[in-house]
Formats: structure tokens, C-alpha cells, sequence
């Protein structure tokens, strides 16, 4: 199983290896166990359920609540060669129709299904006419009322499946849960004796780090002009701060969109699509955007406002660097930012009981925002992940700003919250410490305590936050619920006691990662050009060919044959079949004779010859450097030599030997064209050419029978005098 597994990951996808704990979850899925598996956002979990359903007879069934990202998934999946499609409210009554049709005909390997469509007679349809191994259920934690985002409508996912007369296995995914939760989705579910895989919270290449004090606009102004090239997106909290940052940046000149719940579907719909294909740099949100963008290249993610708990936040800075490269997620903290997000907890839909799970999980957050731990173990700590070091690259690790003994101040503090016996909460400490005459503190006698006006001199609003951040070094803790109260920790003892310091430091600031991948070369440039130029032509973002990470490593090698090229990582065998041509035209300084999905139309290719001449030799081995070297495949051809023995003989692709003998004819060079073209293939391109035109060859090939190939197609259009375009 694991061998065949291994060979679609390469076939389908263009990676030799998996990630981390991809392999062990898919081996138990196809092995017949009930999975649940906790992977990091960006860790790969799509594969993870992809790859089985590839393998398992039937049609997966995918349920997500992620409308944007069912849409990419399929569009990939159908680039690819695999039989997909989902059905959610962004389709057409008639497209509705054809897709179930289609799916209950078994035409599918993965059906990703939204879940408000799920009802019970949609579930009993699927369940009684199609063959259904596997049930994938994509953010899992919606199911659980301790998570962040729960949904009723995935309440229902267990019941249904229950009652399945042939139940199939079912396998749960998410990014987001603690301990608590993933035991919630395992009972929610129903699943049975699952394999639990928790695949580490850390991603390696996000940098991490929190920003106080300073002004928000000539930060964010100053942040954008030193990655002038990068694609970013800005979280706010409320639609208005929203709209207040979208026209700062377009005053700046900055080609940004905004996203949030007050614009209407067809507003966001199109900010979006600019967004994922590179039209917009920077997008501007509320977390109503991004829960299914997989656009892979955003760079950044900063936080305008601090969100309301901890899962929010890592799932929208996990948005960053999902193709692995290094990204930087910041956090502009503000404490009035715990302010917000209380009302917003308060104003909102739910029971108490939700409201207070809620603010349990804001307090949390508000510690992340005030530590001075490294930023990232914090994250995995909180997930129950323990063990991890530091990272050495949060703003928290890099940060060397001086420290200062506040062990004086923490034992004022902390000796006045034992005093209030945790009866109070942080604001009533607060005016203790300060000596305020408020009429609570006279009613609860707590002007009477020793501790009353210790630190008269600070700000009140500065006690509060020394506060917090004694209970975000762990030395207090906050009760939870909507009224929390403040008390001792075991930690706080030895302070009291003497025996240790309590150090801060003066100042936040923020390291900036590293670039990924260095300066661009003029070679991945000129691959760069060639993505959007045929992204376009096929309408889809850039990032559905391949990611930047596999045009700097396809610039990096520079291959030159189909061999070379399918040990790129990320390209697999049908995106070899389909771009191959292309990309070798690039890498290997030759003009492309358009055998790809959209030939002959590449701008980019004269600097990208340009860039490959000046970096590396010729490699083509006739000596005549790139401007003579079809002429020498010409002759070599003319002299009876078969294109794949030509090929052999001079450490070309074959591709490029054909490409070359395109160009001599295009030159008004001779060719024997019985030598290119069967003869019982000429008629068959000629009629599918006057049937559908010779503007693009795709659809030609597709019409034609699957022996005829590229070669015979273009030596017609050229021996017919035929113009492509």
C-alpha cells in the first residue's frame, strides 16, 4: 500500500518524499482504521485523505465548510488527472444537478460536499447509491463546542454516518485543537478505535513575533516599503478598522483589497480572486476571509488587532509560507485590543456557557501577548505539545534590547493579590496597588490592606498591564468564566520568598525574517513571467502551476531533459506532460515550439535564454553556442538520424531536438516532413484544425486520437503554411 502511495505522490504531485506524519496517517487510513489527525496549518493535510482516495474504490466523500478552498482543491486535482468535484451554494441549480448526477454515477475519485448540504435525505441519496470508502471530515474542530469556530450543522455529521448501512471509515482532520477539543471530535464523531496523530504545532519557517508601543500606520508604512515585492495579508477586528487600513494603503499607493462580512458576495468574490491571482499585494480582512485561501506565497501575515483566542490567530499566521518558504507572521498588540475582543465575545451569538469558554481562550491569548517566552513554544505548549525548544527566530528569541530587575515590583504586585485571597480580579488589584478611592475598594474594606498605594506612582493602566504580564510568565492565574479572578501560582513563592528575580525587558521590536530563497535570479524571473502569463491564458492563479519554490529550484538546476525535470520537486507526471515543453524551452535556452497547454505564445523566453546563456555553457555539445544550435540538429536530421537518436546524441530532450527542427522550418530550412507526420494522421489534423481553429493546441490534441503528438501537429501547421494565434 505505502509503495503505491509512494507513487502517486510522485506521480500526481512531483514529491519524492512525504512531510512529517503524512505517510504514518495515510498507512492508517488504507490500512481500515478511523483516523484522527492534528496537523499544523500548511503541514499537508489534504493529502493525506487524497492520496487513500486515490487508492480506495469509490468515491471519498470530503466534507469541508471552506467554499474557496473546495474550489481549489478540485481545480488542482482536475490539472492533475484525478476525477473531482464538489457541490456548495456557489453552484448553479443545473450545475447542482449534473455534479450529483455525475458523482452518484461514480465518476469521481473525491466529492467534497459542503456541510449545511448534508441533510438526512442528501446523506441517505450519497450513502444507498454510491460506493463510499472513506468519509473525510476537513476542520474537524468545528464539531466541538470547546473549539474556536463551532458549527452546528457538523453536529449532525455523526448521526448520519451512524446510521449508514455499510459504514466507512471515517478520518478527521484538523490544525487547530487542544488536547480537550480532540477529545471532543473523537466522541462527536463516533469514531471508532481512531489512530490519533498529533504531528507537531511548530512550523519551522514562520517567525514569529509581537509589536507594542508603536504607531500602527508609520510601522505598517514602514513595513510594506522594505518588501516592496511580497504578498501579505492584514488582519483587523472589526470592519471598520478594515476599511480605515485598506484606504491608508491605497492612499500609499499599495494595490491592496479588503474583505469582510458588510460587503456583498460578488464585492468579495472579486477581492478575492485579485488576491489569489497576484493582481492585489495585500490584503485586508477581518477573519470572515482566509479560513480557504491556499494561495501559497503570502509572506506575511500581521495582525492589525489581536484576535480573540489563540486558534484564530495561528490558523490566520499559518496562512503565511505554505509553500515552506520563510514568512513572518506580527501581531500589533494593543491592551485595549482585550477590550474589543471582549465585547465582541459578549455581543455575540452563543449561551453562557459558550461565552465563557470564549473568554477563557481570550485570556490565553492576551498571555501570548505579553510573554516574553519564545513565541512559538508558547503555541505548541498551549496545544499540549510539550518538549519543543525554543526556535531561535521569534521576535521573542532575537529580541536583545535590555532587561530589568522588576523583582521589587512583581513582589508589591504578587503580594497584593495573596492579600485579595483571589476574590478580585486584575482592574480591582490594579486600584488596590494604586491607592484608589473608589467606592468598591471603601465597600470591600481593601484600603485597609498593607499592600494598598504601593505603586501610587505608576499609571493605574500600567499596574494592569504589569498584571497580565505576571500572568503571562505564569507567576498569577486568571479564573475563567466572564467575571475571571486573579490569584497566586506555585511560581509566584520563590519571588515572594526572595530566592528568585523577576527580569523584563524595555522594548519590543521586530527581526525581520530572512528572504526567502536570496535575490531572484533572472532565470526564475523569467520562469515567473512565463506562470503568470499562462495562468492567465488558462484562468487560474499562478500558484495552481507550480509554487516559487519549484520555479527557484527549477532555475537553480536549469534541466534540460524530461528526466531532469521530474526530479524537480513539484513536478510530477502530468504537469511534466503538460508544461514540460515550456519549461525546458526556458531552462535549456531553446525556443519553445509550443508542445504545451499554451504554446508559442511565451514573451518571457528571449530573457530567459539571455539569463541561461550568461550562467552556464552551451551543454548542448556541437560548439556552436545557442544561436547555431538547431542547425546542427537540422543536419544531423538530414543526414537520416532518427530526433531520438539526435536527441541521445548531443545530451538534449528530445523535445528540444523537435523544437529545433520547428524553428529550421520556420527559417525556410527543407524538412521531410514524411519523416514527421504518418501519413494517416495528416488528414485527422487537418480536419480537427478546420473544425476547431489553430489558435491553441490543447484542444487539438484532445480531439485527436492519442497517438498523434505534437510533433505531427506542428509539422501540419507548418507544411500547410497554417498560422498558430
Amino acid at each position: 500500500m505505502l509503495q503505491e502511495a509512494r507513487k502517486l505522490l510522485k506521480r500526481v504531485y512531483g514529491f519524492d518524499s512525504f512531510r512529517q506524519g503524512q505517510e504514518d496517517i495515510i498507512a492508517a487510513i488504507t490500512g481500515g482504521s478511523d483516523t484522527l489527525a492534528i496537523l499544523p496549518t500548511g503541514g499537508g493535510k489534504s493529502v493525506c485523505y487524497q492520496i487513500p482516495a486515490m487508492m480506495l474504490a469509490g468515491t471519498t466523500i470530503v466534507v469541508s465548510p471552506l467554499i474557496s478552498l473546495m474550489k481549489d482543491q478540485v481545480d488542482a486535482l482536475r490539472r492533475v488527472g484525478v476525477p473531482a468535484a464538489f457541490l456548495n451554494s456557489s453552484l448553479g441549480a443545473g450545475e447542482y444537478r449534473e455534479v450529483l448526477r455525475a458523482a452518484l454515477n461514480g465518476e469521481y475519485k473525491l466529492l467534497y460536499v459542503a456541510p449545511e448540504r448534508l441533510d438526512g435525505s442528501m446523506f441517505g441519496e450519497l450513502s444507498e447509491r454510491m460506493r463510499i470508502p472513506l468519509i473525510a471530515i476537513d476542520e474537524a474542530h468545528c464539531v466541538s463546542q470547546w473549539g474556536h469556530d463551532f458549527r452546528p450543522s457538523y453536529r449532525q455529521l455523526a448521526n448520519w454516518i451512524g446510521r449508514m448501512d455499510d459504514r466507512p471509515l471515517v478520518a478527521a482532520f484538523t490544525a487547530t485543537a487542544t488536547p480537550e477539543v480532540a477529545e471532543d471530535i473523537s466522541g462527536m464523531l463516533g469514531l471508532r478505535q481512531p489512530s490519533v496523530f498529533i504531528n507537531g504545532f511548530a512550523r519551522e519557517n514562520l517567525s514569529l513575533s509581537v509589536v507594542t508601543g508603536t504607531d500602527k500606520k508609520r510601522f505598517l508604512t514602514r513595513f510594506l516599503q522594505e518588501r516592496p515585492d511580497q504578498s501579505g495579508i492584514i488582519y483587523a477586528a472589526t470592519r471598520k478598522e478594515t476599511e480605515a487600513v485598506h484606504e491608508e494603503l491605497l492612499r500609499q499607493g499599495i494595490p491592496a483589497g479588503k474583505y469582510h462580512g458588510g460587503l456583498g458576495d460578488a464585492e468579495r468574490a472579486d477581492a478575492q480572486e485579485k488576491f489569489r491571482f497576484d493582481e492585489t499585494r495585500v490584503m485586508v480582512a477581518t477573519n470572515a476571509f482566509g479560513m480557504g485561501i491556499d494561495k501559497p506565497n503570502v509572506r506575511f501575515v500581521l495582525h492589525w488587532q489581536m484576535p480573540g483566542d489563540l486558534e484564530s490567530y495561528y490558523q490566520e499566521a499559518g496562512r503565511a509560507g505554505r509553500d515552506g518558504e520563510e514568512s513572518e507572521c506580527l501581531l500589533l498588540f494593543e491592551p485595549q485590543d482585550v477590550q474589543i475582543q471582549r465585547f465582541l465575545i459578549e455581543q455575540g451569538a452563543g449561551d453562557e456557557g459558550r461565552k465563557s469558554v470564549q473568554l477563557s481562550k481570550l485570556y490565553s491569548m492576551m498571555n501570548f501577548a505579553r510573554t516574553e517566552r519564545c513565541l512559538q513554544q508558547f503555541i505548541v505548549d498551549y496545544f499540549g505539545e510539550k518538549g519543543v525548544q525554543p526556535c531561535g527566530k521569534c521576535g521573542n528569541c532575537l529580541d536583545k534590547s535590555e532587561r530589568l530587575d522588576m523583582t521589587s515590583e512583581a513582589q508589591k504586585a504578587l503580594s497584593c493579590v495573596g492579600r485579595m485571597k483571589g476574590r478580585f480580579g486584575v482592574t480591582m488589584a490594579a486600584k488596590v496597588l494604586k491607592g484608589s478611592r473608589d467606592k468598591k475598594i471603601l465597600q470591600f474594606g481593601l484600603d485597609r490592606l498593607s499592600t494598598y498605594g504601593l505603586m501610587k506612582e505608576w499609571p493605574e493602566r500600567e499596574i494592569s498591564d504589569w498584571l497580565y504580564w505576571l500572568v503571562a510568565e505564569g507567576y498569577l492565574r486568571m479564573s475563567e468564566g466572564q467575571y475571571p479572578t486573579v490569584s497566586l501560582t506555585a511560581e509566584a513563592l520563590p519571588v515572594l520568598e526572595g530566592s528568585k528575580t523577576v527580569v523584563r525587558r524595555k522594548s519590543t521590536s521586530v527581526r525581520r525574517a530572512a528572504a526567502a530563497g536570496g535575490e531572484a535570479s533572472p532565470l526564475f524571473e523569467a520562469l515567473r513571467q512565463w506562470r503568470k502569463e499562462t495562468a492567465a491564458r488558462e484562468g487560474v492563479p499562478p500558484f495552481m502551476l507550480f509554487f516559487d519554490a519549484t520555479l527557484r529550484e527549477l532555475a537553480a538546476a536549469a534541466p534540460s531533459t524530461r528526466d531532469e525535470l521530474l526530479r524537480v520537486k513539484g513536478i510530477g507526471a502530468a504537469k511534466a506532460d503538460k508544461y514540460g515543453d515550456a519549461l525546458l524551452a526556458i531552462t535549456g535556452g531553446q525556443e519553445a515550439s509550443g508542445d504545451s497547454a499554451e504554446p508559442n505564445l511565451f514573451s518571457s523566453l528571449d530573457s530567459a535564454s539571455a539569463a541561461k546563456s550568461s550562467g552556464r555553457a552551451d551543454g548542448s555539445g556541437s560548439g556552436r553556442g545557442e544561436s547555431g544550435s538547431h542547425l546542427a540538429t537540422y543536419e544531423m536530421f538530414q543526414a537520416g538520424g532518427e530526433v531520438a537518436d539526435i536527441a541521445a546524441e548531443r545530451g538534449i530532450s528530445r523535445v528540444t531536438a523537435e523544437n529545433h527542427l520547428m524553428r529550421c522550418a520556420d527559417e525556410g530550412m527543407e524538412l521531410d516532413w514524411s519523416r514527421i507526420i504518418p501519413d494517416e494522421q495528416e488528414p485527422l489534423i487537418l480536419e480537427a484544425v478546420e473544425r476547431l481553429g489553430s489558435d491553441k493546441l490543447r484542444p487539438l490534441k484532445d480531439a485527436l486520437p492519442p497517438e498523434v503528438d505534437y510533433f505531427a501537429i506542428h509539422g501540419v501547421l507548418r507544411k500547410h503554411g497554417i498560422r498558430q494565434g
